[in-house]
């Protein structure tokens, strides 16, 4: 399966006569090569997302039908395109996938032509059932997690406790979802699931970063709370604290990449690599780990040994400090051992970050009836004004 397939000369061919540059460029990004979307395909498609005589809904609706086709190389390669979109695009391009009843409808999705179809599949369906998530959320709260402001003038810092307690779920959601994908090293055995592995560990970090500074302000808001709100913000501490160990397991296989690709390119030259001599994306994949290992939270858990940043001034355990409630007299339940939590991921050097996006107020979700795993709550596109979209 090397080589683009006639069938994709085929359909390049046809979209070269029919004059849809932007359809040839997802049929030229989405081939039967056992690779990865190539860079110049998707950055013709970046710079498509920012024309305003593209159309967007065509360009999306594009990517949609090539995750109708047999192969899963192709499939998988239209998710990599869309991530891809999503990630580094014009924020109108998320923003209409967000407006969508459906997004990939992949839960069945099974290719049974070779072995490798069958391995491949299963993380094909993982896969969009995080870009179905990753969607949803932004239509639920109008921003994009992995891009917003941080630190300590940051969206999750400032925000109050009563939309602190509504975002915060939304998050663990995205989170959960990314963390399904569940390779291990073993299976990271093609350039096309090392493609979505890639994105998806840049996205676990930026993710990460707004998730717990969600969790600090949380923390720093406890006190203060009403009673109803403590139960409910304590529920949440815990399950941030639940999922360090699966974000630990995901950051090693990362690492395990990073050290294998690492030993191909020493053996494939005279001499040993060093980090100028790798490609870019082992590069970025050794820092983030380092930087993640020197700066995520310290938990009494057994299994979990984080590092502690240096000089880094507690924000609870024995420094806690109670502050005085004006609203409420009862006494709240005291929280556990309190993590030492990093105010501040500087992701920057790590990686190109898209431009961030302000605050945006939180959207009260709708009741509907569900008729698709991934979005749930119905919002019909409509006709977009510069890069804004109503949602309703």
């Amino acid at each position: 399966m090397s080589g683009q397939s006639i069938t994709d000369r085929i359909t390049a061919a046809q979209h070269s006569v029919t004059g849809s540059a932007v359809a040839k460029a997802v049929c030229k990004a989405t081939t039967h090569e056992v690779m990865g979307p190539k860079k110049k395909h998707l950055d013709y498609l970046i710079q498509c997302t920012n024309e305003m005589n593209v159309n967007i809904p065509q360009l999306a609706d594009t990517l949609f039908e090539r995750t109708a086709n047999s192969s899963w190389v192709v499939v998988f390669k239209a998710l990599i395109t869309t991530h891809h979109l999503m990630m580094y695009g014009n924020e109108r391009f998320i923003q209409y996938l967000a407006s969508r009843n459906t997004l990939f409808n992949l839960n069945n999705y099974l290719d049974k032509s070779a072995m490798q179809g069958y391995d491949m599949s299963t993380f094909i369906r993982r896969y969009s059932r995080y870009l179905n998530e990753k969607a949803l959320s932004y239509r639920l709260v109008a921003v994009d997690f992995t891009k917003m402001k941080r630190g300590i003038e940051g969206v999750m810092r400032t925000m109050n406790a009563e939309k602190l307690l509504k975002t915060l779920p939304i998050i663990q959601n995205q989170h959960d979802a990314l963390l399904d994908f569940d390779a291990n090293p073993n299976e990271l055995t093609n350039g096309v699931i090392n493609a979505a592995f890639m994105l998806l560990f840049k996205d676990s970090i930026r993710l990460f970063a707004a998730y717990n500074e969600g969790i600090i302000n949380l923390l720093e808001k406890y006190f203060d709370m009403k009673k109803n709100q403590c139960k409910e913000g304590l529920d949440m501490y815990k399950k941030f604290l639940s999922r360090m160990t699966k974000l630990s397991e995901f950051l090693k296989v990362a690492e395990e990449q990073r050290l294998r690709e690492i030993s191909v390119v020493s053996n494939s030259t005279s001499t040993s690599a060093s980090p100028s001599t790798l490609s870019g994306r082992s590069v970025s994949t050794a820092a983030a780990v380092d930087l993640f290992a020197v700066s995520a939270p310290t938990t009494n858990r057994s299994d979990m040994q984080w590092t502690q940043p240096a000089e880094t001034k507690p924000t609870g355990g024995t420094n806690w400090q109670a502050k005085t409630s004006t609203s409420t007299t009862w006494n709240p339940t005291p929280l556990p051992a309190l993590p030492h939590m990093v105010t501040s991921v500087p992701l920057e050097l790590l990686f190109q970050v898209p431009p961030q996006i302000g605050a945006a107020p939180l959207m009260a979700p709708q009741s509907v009836i569900y008729t698709q795993p991934g979005l749930r709550p119905t919002n019909p596109f409509a006709p977009v004004s510069g890069t804004q979209i109503q949602f309703m």
